[in-house]
């Protein structure tokens, strides 16, 4: 089982295994049919590790975002911006504006897939370097994604798993979140790169095609009211009623796919069903590690050194290390069973900010980074580590720096 786990999580960090045509998803999988073909659990317990409000949630967002992006909306915005007589310092805020509140609701990794080709081309357009505004889109839609806790999986699976309050969540994000963002426009717009806002660029290959119908699909006013008001019902039930999370938004999902405009299949073809099996897969690897028992050793062992992943400090390091190691969803999955208990809400919060703030720090931290430079690459826009690190890393040190003063 260790030599599982290890496997899996060297796959976590490589992004696939060495001389293998996999990816992370694959990796997760190919974990939990080892874990189950083993024998060292059966399917029912595999089933049973599965956290299924979570994948739920998932799911049904994944759906009420299609809407929405079936409908134009999120392209329809930016053209919106770009189409806007702005100082490129001015379409900078007006980006981040866009991206970060829409993530907020709808999912970082969904907007940054949506609004990343017309961002490219509008910047193209106005003879703009598309490199930092496409930058600062992934960064501010992680920034964003961080005010709730269904902006991003990993804030799914901590609001599900330790059951906390939608409304707690938000009181305690949405502070840090318009501070990051004000320290984002700051850095990208007045800080050392600001004359790259406006420096020449050629790209590095022609311009492809107009995206078609599943990237950039026309505005369609009564489907985006359709998915806005499905959205909003959700959002206020969230807010105001003790209803389960997940059965809300499944069936405001399954409203949805009854449609007359759209069929289920193109639907549900907007669903990252690679992340829920990456989900799935891990949540079957961790409870088989978990089981051994080595991993309660290895806490208790650091709790008799004073060192305690309830604490602040400890998780603050844990969940910025392993995020930027495995990424921030397999580095939720690993920390989230050593702080339930008592203080598990203040420290699901803590781990929920930084696990999402320390996606911007690398390129391969957040999925939502990797969405915006592989897409950016097919308008022949190099976007590499390097270059993610000189307009990004700063950032995740000064906003991380925000949420350090306020938990420690």
């Amino acid at each position: 089982m260790i030599a599982v786990f290890t496997l899996v999580y060297l796959g976590m960090f490589l992004g696939g295994l060495p001389k293998l045509k996999l990816d992370r998803a694959g990796v997760a999988l190919l974990g939990a049919i080892a874990v189950i073909g083993s024998g060292v659990m059966d399917v029912d317990t595999a089933a049973r590790a599965i956290d299924l409000p979570t994948i739920l949630l998932l799911f049904s967002f994944m759906v009420m975002s299609a809407q929405m992006r079936l409908g134009g909306f999120y392209s329809a915005c930016v053209r919106w911006v770009g189409a806007k007589p702005l100082s490129p310092s001015a379409f900078m805020a007006a980006l981040i504006g866009v991206a970060a509140p829409l993530s907020a609701v709808f999912s970082n990794d969904v907007i940054c897939l949506a609004m990343t080709p017309v961002v490219a081309r509008i910047c193209l357009a106005r003879g703009l370097h598309p490199v930092p505004y496409l930058v600062g889109l992934a960064c501010a839609a992680n920034i964003g994604s961080a005010a709730t806790l269904m902006g991003n999986p990993q804030n799914m699976l901590i609001g599900s798993v330790l059951q906390i309050p939608f409304t707690r969540h938000a009181q305690v994000a949405v502070g840090p979140v318009l501070l990051s963002l004000g320290v984002l426009w700051l850095w990208l717009a007045h800080g050392p790169q600001r004359h790259e806002l406006r420096a020449a660029f050629t790209p590095a290959a022609p311009l492809t095609d107009e995206p078609g119908w599943r990237h950039d699909p026309p505005f369609d006013r009564l489907q985006t009211l359709k998915g806005g008001l499905v959205a909003g019902s959700v959002l206020a039930c969230f807010l105001w009623t003790s209803w389960p999370h997940d059965v809300v938004a499944l069936v405001a999902a399954g409203v949805l796919l009854l449609s007359r405009r759209f069929h289920s299949s193109h639907v549900m073809g907007f669903v990252d069903w690679e992340l829920l099996v990456m989900f799935m897969g891990l949540f079957v690897v961790n409870h088989a590690f978990e089981r051994t028992g080595l991993a309660a050793q290895a806490v208790a062992a650091l709790a008799a050194h004073g060192v305690r992943l309830s604490d602040t400090g400890p998780l603050f390091v844990a969940a910025l290390g392993l995020s930027n190691i495995v990424g921030n969803v397999p580095a939720v999955m690993l920390l989230l069973p050593h702080i339930q208990g008592p203080g598990g809400t203040e420290a699901g919060l803590l781990l929920a900010l930084v696990s999402t703030y320390a996606g911007n720090l690398l390129l391969v931290g957040s999925v939502a980074n990797l969405i915006v430079a592989d897409l950016a690459a097919e308008q022949g826009i190099r976007i590499d580590w390097k270059t993610h690190a000189r307009f990004a890393a700063p950032v995740a040190g000064l906003t991380l720096g925000i949420v350090a003063v306020g938990f420690l």
